[in-house]
């Protein structure tokens, strides 16, 4: 580095470095005359000496530890004033200034602010008491300052009694944004809100959520650690632990915090990240303590101390780890840069800091940078009073430039522009250089509204007094073997996300990622959080989402339910699959099994059709009930059968409406022409005759076919009108869908159902009477037979259709159809197709008669002949009976031989001629 040796006259540093307060002008840390006059608060030094003697007495006293950024901030607010004033912004008005330390100390402060707040041109310097202060002009305009946001708070409150404007570039406890109780505060910073929100979001980018937090116990640290607290429990980050450090390094117990301080972090070995809200004194004596316990961890900076290059040149800083911080945006500063390397031809005489300063340079100057740098940290203003100022005077050049830190001195000028554009806006039609031309609470108004051109850009304080602005995200980054403070993005406070200038400094973000701070491991997808005992959410444990439930990021807080019926998830999933949907298909085995059933039932009854046709005028066709009553009966099997059609496959609305209501009424038409052959053989063949007289008057069997078959229309109608079936869909099965019909009212199936089964019944009786009469053409048996097959079916498919699930479901019913269907069919037509095909000569009428006879003759005995008028056909049945017993040589001594289908010949006596004729007739009529 290089030194420029320049001597200073010894007198001066032996008269003027009397830096005790003896008077109030003595106070006065800088100071410039001018028109009107601004005021700073700087904390040139970072603390306040304390006297050991008792009692305490009320003395302003000297301070200790020179902060070189700090002062390098008063510097700058007079290079601004200097600029201003040399420039035509404020034409013909000068503008003065007058810089005081506040040490960090509120009291200190306070005693600032109270010679602020005297009259102007007092001698006395008295603060004047008055209800009413609109025309009080006070020794300061506005005032700029201070570093600190507790000092800010405590001098605030105190100015705001004349409202005098105050502007700092620093200070930025959220709480100062409150205009009622801080009405005169301004700072061209965003408050900590941002600076706290920005933080978390990069705690949060960088995947951490087990953090500790370290400040300093002041308003501003307090109120700090409150806003960081509230904006990490927004981003789901948890505090493991909070450690305050007494504000002033005096405290008796500062030492001891910080130990303890350094104690917590080594042993919360899972917390990795620390942030920082401190002063940069503080800071240092934390760091040195953790570089000797080889501490190592991410450090997130406040943006108080994020540029400190008296922090970032600790001899083995590197060994701490990774330093992150934020800082104010910073603007061309190149004009101060100019000004510091020409200060040294500055005159000295009312800027006690300089001389301090190059006081500090003479007894410090045989040390090394670092060195060199904590000698002027360490060294009192008592201790330079007994410096003989025998020592020549070094001046290093590079020194002040190589601490600067460009977002504070930046916003420093930025709050003195601020000021000036206030002011020039005032004095358009006055002559501001009359020191009342204006009062300061006139100045505040013009402040609120006032407008500065920063980097080409309008900005303005907003409704707050805030002046929103991005903030620098900065990485201490070793190059070359020196710790450099590189600016890596930048955060839009705004928009509140991180700009990244080249994919190499987005690398540098993203490298952050490798270090772990959590409380517990990441959750993958298909997990969940579940919390422990611990009082923080980020200490959890994973666990997998149920069954129906999944989580496709990581850390949830709870499985998302799969949002419908038709989704389903399995345990530990990371998404929602679409249920499969089921129903009985086409293409299932058991679908074209039962659909080849139901075709060879329609192939069957067009079979029977066809043979029937053809032996239309044989006996057993006409003892059928003639090919009408068989072509109704069977078309009602083929209808029974078509029904099965529409069980299978996707179920729509037409189906569901159409496969019960076919079914019932085909098989309702069925049993009912089934019912008037049942009551047409009682009819014939019994010899009852009350029987017969009840059995005439019940067969019509029209009407009877037509009623029976209307009321099951009339049920099947009101069904689909009332409560008719609809599409369903089944959820019973968790990862399937059963498409169904559903009958829309079980009762009204059971209706159905049960008027069928009703009719069923009374044909079983009816066919079970007649269950003995002449075999060959006897249908009554087999009627009965399937009736029994019908009931046994469907007794069976109850339990079994209550009990049964599935896409299968349909196919119970299907089955029940086919059985009852095929059950009655067979029962009903196929001995009459065995007797036509082979047993042809049993179908004659020959035989037909003969069995009739027959059994006419051995029931004559047991009951009565019933009188039964014969009608003209019967009348031609007769004679074809007495001939054919002639005709066909079938009488065999005296007797006339019949022979039924199926049955051996039969022999029986020739009744007399007028017996026989009487007992044929009766029966034929009947039949």
């Amino acid at each position: 580095m290089a030194l420029v040796i320049f001597l200073v006259p010894c007198f001066v540093v032996s008269t003027d470095i009397a830096f005790s307060c003896q008077d109030a002008d003595d106070f006065v840390g800088a100071s410039s005359p001018g028109d009107i006059i601004i005021g700073g608060l700087f904390a040139v030094h970072s603390e306040m000496l304390h006297p050991d003697e008792e009692p305490i007495k009320p003395i302003i006293q000297n301070c200790a530890g020179f902060e070189i950024q700090v002062f390098l901030q008063t510097l700058a607010m007079i290079h601004a004033i200097e600029t201003i004033n040399n420039s035509t912004l404020l034409s013909g008005v000068t503008l003065g200034y007058e810089i005081y330390d506040t040490c960090a100390e509120v009291t200190k402060a306070m005693a600032s602010a109270l010679r602020f707040l005297s009259k102007f041109n007092s001698s006395e310097n008295a603060v004047e008491f008055k209800c009413n202060y609109s025309d009080y002009i006070p020794r300061v305009k506005a005032v700029t300052g201070a570093s600190y946001s507790e000092v800010s708070m405590a001098v605030s409150r105190l100015l705001a009694l004349q409202l005098i404007p105050q502007v700092s570039p620093a200070s930025s406890a959220e709480i100062l944004s409150d205009k009622i109780r801080f009405p005169s505060f301004f700072r061209t910073i965003p408050s900590d809100f941002h600076q706290t929100r920005a933080m978390t979001h990069l705690i949060y980018e960088s995947g951490w959520n087990w953090i500790g937090v370290i400040a300093t116990d002041d308003d501003n640290g307090r109120f700090a650690v409150e806003s960081f607290g509230v904006q990490a429990m927004v981003n789901n980050v948890c505090i493991a632990f909070k450690e305050m450090l007494p504000a002033y390094l005096s405290d008796s117990t500062f030492h001891t915090k910080v130990d303890q301080a350094i104690e917590k972090i080594v042993k919360e070995t899972g917390v990795n990240v620390i942030v920082v809200f401190m002063r940069q004194f503080h800071v240092l004596k934390l760091f040195k303590k953790a570089i000797e316990r080889n501490v190592n961890k991410i450090w997130i900076a406040s943006d108080n101390w994020s540029a400190a290059v008296k922090i970032s040149t600790i001899p083995n800083i590197r060994q701490l780890g990774t330093v992150v911080g934020f800082g104010f945006k910073s603007g061309d500063i190149s004009s101060f840069q100019e000004f510091l390397r020409n200060l040294h031809e500055k005159p000295t005489e009312n800027n006690k800091f300089l001389r301090e300063y190059i006081m500090l340079l003479s007894v410090c100057a045989h040390l090394e940078y670092h060195d060199f740098q904590t000698c002027i940290a360490s060294q009192s203003q008592d201790d330079l009073l007994e410096n003989d100022g025998s020592k020549p005077q070094f001046w290093r050049d590079d020194f002040l430039n190589a601490n600067v830190e460009p977002g504070f001195i930046h916003r420093t000028m930025l709050a003195v522009y601020a000021i000036a554009h206030a002011i020039k806006r005032k004095c358009k039609d006055r002559d501001c250089k009359d020191p009342s031309a204006f009062t300061p609470w006139e100045l505040l108004e013009e402040l609120k509204n006032v407008t500065v051109i920063d980097a080409g850009k309008e900005v303005k304080f907003d409704s707050n007094g805030d002046m929103s602005t991005s903030y620098d995200v900065l990485l201490w980054k070793e190059i070359d073997g020196h710790m450099e403070i590189t600016t890596m993005a930048e955060y839009d406070a705004e928009k509140g996300g991180f700009i990244f200038e080249d994919e190499e400094k987005k690398n540098d973000f993203l490298a952050l990622k490798k270090v772990q701070s959590t409380c517990s491991q990441h959750c993958r997808p298909g997990q969940v959080k579940k919390v422990t005992e611990s009082p923080h959410t980020c200490c959890y444990e994973c666990v997998y989402c149920p069954e129906n439930h999944y989580s496709n990021q990581t850390d949830m807080d709870y499985c998302h339910r799969c949002n419908n019926k038709t989704y389903w998830a399995p345990i530990n999933s990371t998404t929602c699959y679409r249920k499969t949907i089921y129903f009985l298909a086409w293409t299932d085995w058991f679908a074209i099994f039962l659909l080849f059933l139901s075709a060879f039932g329609v192939v069957l009854v067009l079979s029977i059709c066809v043979i029937f046709t053809k032996n239309l005028d044989t006996p057993v066709v006409k003892a059928s009930g003639g090919l009408t009553v068989c072509y109704i009966i069977l078309f009602s099997h083929f209808l029974i059968f078509l029904s099965t059609v529409f069980f299978i496959d996707v179920p729509t609305e037409f189906k569901c409406k159409t496969r019960q209501a076919l079914f019932g009424i085909s098989f309702t038409l069925c049993i009912s022409c089934i019912l008037i052959k049942s009551l047409k053989i009682l009819l014939a063949f019994s010899f009852d005759p009350k029987l017969q007289n009840f059995l005439k008057c019940m067969y019509k069997p029209i009407p009877t076919v037509v009623t029976c078959t209307g009321i099951q229309v009339i049920i099947c109608t009101s069904w689909l009108i009332f409560r008719t079936p609809f599409v369903n869909q089944n959820f019973s099965i968790p990862r399937a869908i059963i498409l169904e019909c559903n009958e829309g009212s079980i009762v009204a199936f059971g209706v159905m159902l049960g008027y069928i089964s009703a009719l069923a019944f009374i044909c079983f009786i009816f066919a079970f009477k007649g269950r003995k009469l002449p075999e060959n053409y006897n249908e009554a048996k087999f009627i009965t037979f399937g009736m029994l097959i019908y009931f046994i079916a469907w007794i069976v498919f109850i339990p079994v259709y209550a009990t049964t699930f599935g896409k299968y479901l349909p196919a119970v019913e299907i089955i029940v159809v086919l059985i009852s269907n095929y059950g009655i069919l067979c029962c009903t037509f196929l001995p009459k197709c065995y007797i036509i095909i082979y047993k042809q000569e049993t179908n004659t009428k020959s035989a037909f008669l003969k069995m009739v006879y027959t059994y006419s003759s051995k029931s004559a005995g047991s009951v009565a002949v019933s009188q039964i008028s014969l009608d003209s056909k019967s009348s031609s049945l007769q004679a074809t009976i007495t001939d054919s017993c002639k005709t066909e040589n079938d009488s065999v001594d005296g007797n006339c031989l019949f022979q039924v289908p199926g049955q051996p010949l039969i022999k029986g006596e020739v009744l007399p001629k007028n017996a026989a004729r009487t007992m044929v007739r009766k029966r034929v009529s009947s039949i």
